[in-house]
């Protein structure tokens, strides 16, 4: 084997076998051991160290450039793996390893050990991540197609047993649901025959995708202007047709995480003004997001701290106002602060607001930490929105204008601004850009959006306190801009699915869900920077210096002649 394919199995093997040993102390394997993917061959704890070392075997065998050494390398980072779980067998026999990590029990050892003795167990764990490594190395050597045809159908298997519970939720109803529900589930989780029909009916269609793949392009790409422009509005049609059914199929719950998921999209699309288009990193952007809510609350609140009694809808109007107006005072004191200054400034903003609120100066207004009760549900010709399936509507509609409204601004003169003012003030204010202005635009517009999401809210829970509006939800908001792509409107949307909606879908991992959750964080930091739907701009910007020359450059002077200059400029 070569030098480079020893310091790769080397590094890989350790890598992952360190993967594999936390997910053991954490408490991970012990935890989901009894957890199904198939009922009573293979849980979901064991599933985590088995992918961790084939992981390990695939990752090798990609390293390692050669083909014929692919394999001995991909044993040999397995092997390591699985000798570091033997490692932690062996010495939780030796000392009690549960005095440092509560997770390090009885029931976890006889898991490694194939309730065999440790020293068989161990021997047995080296064998099997042997075995794993190799499977993992051929699985790098098969061709691409084949490879991700085989991939969808684990992956099918795997996606239903994690949402196992919400699918035999929405499978309840009697007819043909139930009968679906009986074919894939047993009383403890996936049938066997259930696991093998949905991995073989994945298999089916990712193999039909595969072989008319390119003769679809094909077609697509040879498509009149007018042909594409009813495609995309067939296209268009079916993903409003389905927003639309969300809540009949999939039921209260299904509809009250998507009211989450429309509130932090309302959210992120305010914020995304401020950071994706103006480079005004905002960290207490929550402020506007409990005005909006507040300034609903007095305004309808049939309680103590009503004022008007007004409607929902005669107070949204209102509550825009209030938080357009807000954020342009909120600008106004870090219109000279860039960087660094300019989050920690409106963090202390933020902070500030939040602890008037709870203060007793303002408790005869706001009523301070008891906060306002009794706050009405909006009505629409005498039918009252109370549920959540009924609030969805009101989300996505909201939702839908705001996306509408950003997305206009970002093609406009002012969008144009924002941007310029984000490359550089500097040069921006030397091309006749009003900065105090364009500035001060970008808090306010994005302010409105976050008393939209405010207001909704308001009326969802009936209540507001000063303790719903933490930092974290101004982090959670940043987050997802960053994770689906600043700049990008679909990206806001993609991002508000994966960081709010999947977590309330996932309930049950209970505290694992931020050990994910964290996990996918740096994963997507390190792999794919520009978010997973980046806008163009974006992607240009993070991958320029990455990208090889398509053609033979020019060879530029040295810089700082006039020869340099015109070769630059050339490039």
């Amino acid at each position: 084997m070569p030098r480079s394919a020893r310091s790769d199995f080397l590094r890989v093997g350790l890598l992952f076998g360190v993967i594999a040993v936390y997910l053991c102390l954490v408490g991970v394997v012990e935890a989901f051991k009894g957890r199904w993917i198939v009922s009573n061959v293979l849980g979901l704890g064991e599933a985590f160290l088995l992918i961790t070392v084939l992981a390990a075997g695939y990752v090798t065998a990609r390293r390692t450039g050669n083909r014929i050494a692919a394999v001995p390398a991909g044993v040999a980072a397995g092997a390591l793996a699985g000798g570091a779980l033997a490692g932690l067998l062996l010495l939780g026999g030796w000392i009690n390893l549960r005095a440092m990590f509560v997770n390090a029990s009885p029931t976890l050892f006889s898991l490694l050990a194939f309730n065999q003795k440790p020293g068989t167990g161990s021997l047995l764990l080296v064998l099997a991540g042997a075995a794993a490594g190799a499977v993992g190395a051929v699985l790098y050597l098969i061709p691409s197609q084949a490879r991700r045809v085989l991939l969808s159908g684990l992956f099918a298997v795997f996606i239903l047993s994690v949402f196992q519970e919400l699918l035999q939720l929405l499978l309840q109803s009697p007819g043909p649901p139930t009968a679906i529900r009986d074919l894939l589930f047993g009383p403890i989780g996936p049938s066997p025959g259930g696991a093998a029909l949905v991995c073989g009916a994945t298999w089916a269609v990712a193999g039909g995708w595969n072989l008319r793949r390119k003769a679809v392009r094909e077609k697509i790409a040879g498509l009149t202007p007018s042909g594409r422009r009813r495609l995309r509005i067939i296209g268009i049609l079916l993903s409003i047709t389905g927003l639309l059914l969300v809540p009949i199929a999939g039921g209260p719950f299904v509809a009250q995480v998507m009211v989450l998921v429309g509130l932090y999209t309302l959210m992120g699309l305010g914020l995304n003004l401020e950071v994706g288009f103006a480079g005004l990193l905002d960290l207490g952007f929550v402020a506007f997001f409990a005005i909006g809510a507040y300034t609903v609350a007095l305004l309808t609140s049939r309680g103590d701290y009503g004022t008007l009694h007004l409607s929902f809808w005669q107070a949204v109007p209102v509550a825009m106002v209030v938080s357009m107006i807000s954020g342009v005072i909120f600008g106004v004191p870090v219109l000279r602060v860039r960087g660094d200054y300019l989050a920690i400034a409106t963090l202390g903003l933020g902070e500030i607001v939040r602890l008037l609120v709870l203060s007793d100066a303002l408790r005869p207004w706001l009523g301070g930490s008891f906060g306002i009760l009794s706050i009405p549900r909006p009505v629409i010709a005498g039918f009252e929105l109370s549920g959540p399936r009924q609030l969805y509507y009101v989300t996505l509609a909201a939702s839908a204008l705001v996306a509408y409204v950003a997305w206009r601004l970002q093609y406009s003169r002012l969008g144009r601004a924002w941007v310029a003012i984000r490359e550089d003030e500097d040069v921006a204010q030397a091309l006749g850009i009003n900065l105090v202005s364009t500035k001060l635009l970008a808090y306010g517009l994005g302010a409105v959006f976050a008393g939209v999401a405010g207001a909704i809210f308001a009326v969802m829970v009936g209540s507001v306190f000063p303790h719903s509006f933490q930092l974290l939800i101004s982090i959670n908001v940043l987050v997802l801009i960053i994770l689906g792509g600043m700049g990008s409107q679909w990206g806001v949307v993609v991002g508000a699915v994966a960081l709010v909606g999947l977590p309330e879908l996932l309930r049950e991992f209970g505290e694992f869900r931020f050990l994910v959750y964290g996990a996918v964080l740096v994963a997507m930091m390190l792999l794919r920077p520009e978010g997973l739907v980046p806008s163009a701009v974006r992607q240009r910007e993070l991958h320029e210096e990455t990208e090889e020359p398509s053609g033979p450059q020019p060879i530029s002077a040295p810089a700082g002649t006039i020869a340099g200059a015109e070769g630059q400029m050339g490039e």
